[in-house]
Order: structure tokens, then sequence, then C-alpha cells
């Protein structure tokens, strides 16, 4: 039997780990050039138009690496480009959004308690959202501001923190923070795709007609490279977000983020100063330290999801009726919520166990339904939940939510599976 939830899932593992290696070779490249860059040494007797040069030593062997501020006076035979590691990222990052939180749109996307809005609508302003970000911050990059790195970076930080709040008008808290971080990463990526790489192409395009390049364009892609190296840091953050409901669950997780923004800048500002030979900031630690303890203190206000009141009396979806009117709901309703809710509850009893693990709620028929997916994967399909069978769960119960959710799913779209 083809079995979607099983396969999409494997699927979304699949491009989640794609995400995650493009998105390492990325940082990794960006980082140690910004660090190359602020290291770079002016020495005697360097290559005409050489800016600097550096030494290093790793895997056995020396490296003697020479950089040109404009470029050389004559193209190099073998030129790299780094350019794939960046529209890798961000085509995998966008393609898991996608599955995440527009298949599962009805799960982790919309809020009703926040907007009353179908699917269709929040994977609408979900999609026209990326872009707006990288539009008002080009515009501000090509005006009079670009010549005050300093206003521009105070501009992009306002932006982040009105999209922050926007976002978390209309969406969960968890799509608030991720698509937070995939706004910033597109106005990365976009950085590359639209000005540095273009750039140096003219520059390339230059030396191989016998032009002199003109300065401008690296001096551009250079104050583009800078931003992202700062924007870095919060992105990661955000993204590892969803797992933790202290980040996302709170009602407060848009200032969460503008904190962690702040903390970016923090911590890159150490270290490009440390990399740069420009002194030792160790002021920045305690600065971190303050913001974290910012975070902390604003994630114990309560955490954001409807009453046990609200969610027995709020109406189910279309998919979810196709669940609750499954054959074998009943059974499996007499078994979640007594294995489950004691640590996936509103107020969860299990010691030790504060918040609902990925607040994940089952108490109520909704509550299941909602997460039916979760539920037939991990405590069904798989032996995860709950953690070393404390509840003592039995086979003949697994078997039971296996059997509710292929009846649930059975000739169905395939996206009522993969939801």
């Amino acid at each position: 039997m083809l079995d979607i939830a099983i396969i999409w899932d494997w699927l979304m593992f699949a491009v989640r780990w794609l995400h995650v290696i493009t998105a390492i070779a990325w940082i990794g490249s960006s980082f140690y050039f910004i660090a190359l860059d602020l290291g770079l040494k002016k020495v005697p007797h360097l290559p005409v138009g050489a800016h600097g040069e550096e030494w290093q030593v790793h895997g056995g062997g020396f490296y003697h690496i020479q950089k040109y501020l404009v470029a050389p006076a004559n193209m190099p035979e073998h030129l790299i480009w780094f350019k794939w590691e960046s529209y890798a990222t961000w085509l995998s990052g966008a393609a898991l959004l996608m599955m995440v939180y527009w298949v599962g749109g009805e799960l982790y996307l919309i809020d009703p308690a926040k907007a009353d809005l179908v699917l269709w609508q929040g994977i609408l302003i979900s999609a026209a959202s990326l872009s707006i970000g990288w539009l008002v911050y080009d515009f501000l990059c090509k005006s009079k501001l670009g010549d005050n790195p300093t206003l521009l970076m105070v501009l992009l930080f306002a932006l982040l923190v009105v999209m922050g709040y926007g976002y978390n008008l209309v969406f969960t808290g968890r799509a608030t923070m991720l698509h937070l971080g995939a706004f910033t990463a597109t106005i990365m990526s976009a950085n590359v795709f639209f000005i540095i790489i273009p750039n140096q192409k003219i520059v390339v395009a230059d030396l191989k007609a016998g032009r002199t390049p003109d300065p401008k364009y690296g001096k551009i892609a250079k104050l583009r490279s800078t931003h992202n190296n700062y924007l870095t840091l919060p992105v990661i953050f955000l993204m590892l977000s969803n797992h933790y409901p202290l980040a996302f669950a709170s009602e407060y997780n848009w200032v969460i983020a503008a904190l962690v923004f702040l903390m970016g800048v923090t911590i890159r500002h150490y270290f490009n100063s440390n990399h740069a030979g420009t002194g030792n900031p160790t002021w920045t630690w305690l600065v971190t330290a303050l913001l974290f303890l910012g975070v902390i203190w604003l994630s114990m206000a309560p955490l954001q999801h409807d009453t046990y009141e609200a969610s027995e009396a709020r109406p189910l979806t279309k998919t979810e009726r196709i669940f609750a009117n499954a054959e074998g709901f009943e059974q499996v309703m007499a078994i979640v919520p007594g294995r489950c809710a004691m640590c996936h509850a509103r107020e969860p009893f299990y010691e030790g166990i504060h918040w609902a693990p990925k607040d994940v709620l089952l108490e109520t028929e909704a509550d299941v339904v909602r997460s039916a997916k979760q539920v037939y994967l991990q405590a069904g399909v798989t032996n995860a939940m709950p953690p070393a069978n404390v509840s003592h769960m039995e086979e003949s119960e697994r078997r039971a939510i296996v059997a509710w959710y292929r009846n649930a799913t059975k000739d169905q779209p395939f996206w009522i599976g993969a939801r």
C-alpha cells in the first residue's frame, strides 16, 4: 500500500537535509571570506592592484592568498565563483517552506484566532511577503542612504521588526518566526543573485575586453556582503525556533526576534573586530548576554494557544472533519488523550515538562485531528511517542491509530495525507 504520509515525511526530511547542507556551505564560505577580508595585511612588494595578503595553514598545507581591491591586470585563467551555495540554500528552503507551511497550512500557517483567512489567502500572503523586503531594502541601498551604512542597517532592522509584527498578526507563532527567517534569507540570497554576482560579472567582462574595471561595483557588492554577514546568525536562530515553543509560541515572539537580530550584530561585531585586528570589544559579550536574558524574560509570557473550552467549541475545517468522521476515531480519542496529554496539554502534568513539546496539544477532538499526521507517524507507524513508552501504550492501540489514519486518507487527494 502506498503510504503518502510516510513518503511525504521522508521527502521533507530529504529536502531539510539538503537545505542544511547547502546552508552550511553558504554560511561557511561567507564567514570565511569576511574573516579573510578583514585579516588581509598590506606588505611590501605586493603585485600591482593587490590590496593585501594573508598566509594560512590548513590540512597540512600552507595557503598564500592575495586580494585585489578591484581586479588584477589580466583575467585569471581559473576563476571560481561562489554563488550556487546561496542559490541552493534559498531554493531548498523555499521548497521546504511550501511543503511544511503551504501543504500543511491548516496546521502550521493559519491561526484562526488571529485572522479569518482561508488557506489560499495565507499562502498568497506567505509568497508575496517574501519579495517585499527585498524590494524595499534594495530601494534603500540604491538611494543616497547607501552612502551611510550605519543608518541603512538601522532602517533594515526597523523593516525586519515591522515584518515580524505583521506576520504575528496573521500567522501562527511558528510560521511567524519561520517566515521572518525566510524573509531575511530572501534578502540575503537576492543580494547575491541580483547585486554581488552581476557586479562581479561586469568586472570580469571589463577585464576580458581590456578595460579598467570601475571600483564602484566592488564597493556596492562589499556593502551587500557585509549586510549578509550580520544577518546570518539571526536567520539560523529563526530557522531553529520552530522546535522551541518558548521562542515561537510567546505573544512577544516578534520582539524576541528583534532582540535576536541585535544579538547577531553584537556577536558578529566581536568576531569581525578580532579578525580585522581593530580591537577586542569584550563589551559585546555583556550586551549579548543581557539581550539573551531579555529573550528569556519575554518567553515567560503565557504561550499563545486556544483554551481547552475554545478548542472544544471551534468548528472543524473541511480537512479536519475527514479525520473526525473516519472509522476508528472514537477509539483513537479513547487512546491519545490518555496516553499523550500528560505532556501534550495546555498545562502538562508530567514531571519536568512545563510546556507541550513543539506546542502540539492532544486534549480535545480538534487537537487530535489537527495533528493527525504527527500522531500517526510518531505513535502509530513508529514508537517515537510516548518517549520510552512511559504511558505504556499498547501495540493494539498503535494499530488502532494506524487503521484510523489510513481509513481517513483512503481515496483522498494526496495533500490530505501529506498535511
